[in-house]
């Protein structure tokens, strides 16, 4: 290597230190605007984003507390129909699936020999009332002794009883509905021997309907004899009120169930025995006070808070809570009327942060 070649190979070298000493000074001294843009950036406070919510108005309203349960629908009266008697069916007269009205003839056994036998008893009476005619007549002229006269008495009194006796067989022929009701679909047929052991067709009263349910042991002592209540059917968005008329005397011992029934007047006879029913039974009720839903209200650090709208801005406030349901919540003290409470984005609030209300 010469020693020109040497010498420029040192100044390159000084000069690539001398630079890069500089390096720091120059690009501040070339880039000050982008310097200056960085440093405002920097120190400039961050403008928060509006954030949309939901509200409402905070007012008066009644608070119930209500406690879900299931039951089913009985039927006011039900019974198999049967005759008292055996024989051959001569007549059905009811027609299936049709209303009946209490004492209405349905169906009818042959009864010719009790008739036969009734007529046969029926043509004595006038004659053993001649007698006992007679018989008085002697006996008031001392005719008689008094004993042929009581016998004759006696005698028109057992034919009576014969007659009576031929009347009752004669209507255990007929088989009669026995209460209002819908009858069901029949299980003989004209001409079939049947007996007492024989089911003709069932008898179902469903004006007014039974509820009947089971509370646990906790919730036994919340009812009684007249508590109102209200429930729903499927497919059915109509709710319907019922009266407890009945409770039973203990508690089932394999459950630890209390099994009540109530009173649903069913007027239209729309709905049917045999089906659930969803029932809301009132546990508490108070009127006229604050209520706030329950997912407006957050608990945090030991206290519940809520956040309200307020010039353009949400505000944070601490509440005191009184019942609580399965939606809301008793407000006792935190809110006022008119206020406008914030229900959504309430993990996102913060106090003084801005929303706007959608």
């Amino acid at each position: 290597m010469t020693k020109k070649t040497k010498i420029v190979l040192i100044v390159v070298i000084v000069l690539f230190i001398v630079g890069m000493a500089f390096y720091p000074s120059l690009k501040r001294y070339f880039t000050p605007e982008e310097n200056t843009d960085n440093a405002v950036k920097k120190d400039a406070p961050t403008t928060r984003k509006a954030l949309n919510v939901n509200t409402q108005i905070v007012k008066y309203e009644d608070l119930e507390d209500n406690f879900p349960i299931s039951g089913i629908t009985l039927p006011d009266e039900e019974v198999d129909l049967s005759f008292e008697t055996s024989g051959k069916i001569i007549n059905i007269y009811f027609k299936e699936g049709t209303p009946v009205k209490k004492g209405e003839l349905l169906a009818k056994i042959n009864d010719d020999p009790l008739q036969a036998e009734l007529k046969k008893l029926q043509a004595q009476i006038p004659l053993a009332e001649e007698r006992v005619f007679r018989q008085k007549s002697l006996l008031a002229k001392d005719a008689v002794s008094k004993e042929a006269y009581e016998q004759v008495i006696m005698e028109l009194g057992k034919l009576n009883a014969d007659i009576d006796l031929a009347k009752a067989r004669i209507s255990q022929t007929e088989l009669r509905a026995p209460f209002d009701g819908i009858i069901g679909l029949r299980l003989v047929s004209e001409g079939q021997y049947v007996s007492p052991a024989t089911f003709i067709a069932k008898l179902t009263k469903v004006i007014p309907l039974k509820i009947e349910f089971s509370l646990s042991e906790r919730h036994a002592g919340i009812i009684k004899d007249g508590t109102r209540l209200t429930f729903t059917v499927d497919g059915d968005l109509n709710r319907y009120e019922a009266t407890v008329y009945a409770i039973e005397s203990k508690l089932d011992t394999k459950t630890y169930t209390l099994k009540v029934r109530a009173m649903y007047p069913n007027l239209n006879g729309r709905t049917k025995p045999g089906r659930y029913v969803f029932i809301q039974l009132k546990l508490h009720e108070i009127k006229n006070t604050l209520t706030a839903p329950s997912e407006a209200i957050v608990a945090e650090m030991g206290r519940d808070i809520a956040y309200i709208y307020k010039d353009g801005k949400a505000r944070q406030v601490t509440l005191t809570k009184g019942l609580r349901t399965a939606s809301k919540v008793q407000i006792i003290k935190g809110l006022q009327p008119g206020d406008t409470l914030i229900t959504s984005g309430i993990m996102q609030l913060r106090d003084g942060m801005p929303v706007i209300i959608e």
